[in-house]
């Protein structure tokens, strides 16, 4: 990580990820890149269901690969790159046939380094396979939920999931959360851990660069009005005032369960991740 001296009140705390020790390449492959129009926050009714997302810097969608569909081919990384529709880095690959992707990187990925997605793949950072021929144990990213379905687990920066084994046609796969889960063993993961690991340090200093970063401020409800939120009214500084914590809406948050009891996909978690006690 990186810091500032403290020559200013925002740089007095700011500590940021030092990009030009990973970063190979300025611009993003012109034909891998389009517009994209971002939700910010809002369903597809156009109606506000995550608070506080809105503005921010204009982004350049970057087509990135998940399917990895062109197999026992292999691939050579030309770029490292960063993409600000996501926490990972990116990885600009040329595969044997001259055709160019974009794929997460993983940790260890540098220019020049060579990838291939098969099942006679070694097990080595990069490459690419089905659960069951990876070895227990091994730290994986990019798995796919459902095979042949395009990687849905474990995208972000620094993140991963440990195979802990297979049995049965299944794989169990401890989650970043902790939990422990079952997919089909013919699911493909990509060996390794996501890169830009460092990212979960970041201090963002001020409130400018989250406006950059498309974050609105938030506002406590205990200073609003009654009519506005459960929390707000009351004369100088007020408790909350109910038995239980509640959003401005009314709807009771802390201890409540808020996973649908006959998800489909309860059959397949084998422990649930384990909640931290608050001190």
């Amino acid at each position: 990580m990186k810091t500032r001296k403290p020559t200013t009140d925002s740089n007095r705390h700011v500590a940021f990820v030092p990009y030009k020790q990973y970063i190979t390449a300025s611009e993003p492959y012109k034909p891998l890149t389009g517009n994209s129009h971002r939700k910010v926050g809002r369903n597809t009714f156009g109606r506000v269901t995550s608070q506080h997302k809105g503005g921010g810097h204009k982004r350049l969608l970057r087509d990135v690969d998940f399917l990895y569909n062109k197999k026992d081919m292999s691939a050579v990384v030309d770029t490292i790159e960063y993409d600000p529709n996501r926490s990972a880095f990116i990885a600009l690959v040329r595969y044997a046939d001259g055709e160019r992707r974009y794929i997460v990187a993983p940790s260890t990925m540098k220019v020049g380094d060579k990838f291939i997605v098969s099942n006679k793949a070694e097990v080595l950072p990069g490459n690419r396979m089905q659960l069951k021929n990876i070895t227990a144990g091994t730290f994986v990213y990019n798995v796919e939920l459902k095979a042949n379905g395009g990687a849905k687990i474990a995208r972000s920066a620094g993140n991963f999931v440990e195979l802990l084994g297979t049995d049965l046609g299944y794989a169990s796969l401890k989650m970043p959360s902790s939990e422990v889960r079952k997919v089909t063993e013919d699911c493909f993961a990509t060996v390794g851990i996501a890169s830009n690991i460092e990212r979960s340090l970041r201090n963002l200093g001020k409130a400018g660069r989250s406006r950059w970063l498309g974050i609105r401020p938030k506002v406590r409800g205990t200073a609003m009005n009654p009519v506005d939120h459960p929390y707000g009214g009351g004369e100088g500084v007020q408790g909350r005032g109910t038995k239980r914590p509640k959003t401005r809406f009314g709807k009771v948050t802390g201890g409540h369960k808020s996973r649908t009891p006959k998800k489909y996909s309860n059959v397949f978690i084998v422990t649930r991740r384990i909640k931290k006690k608050r001190v």
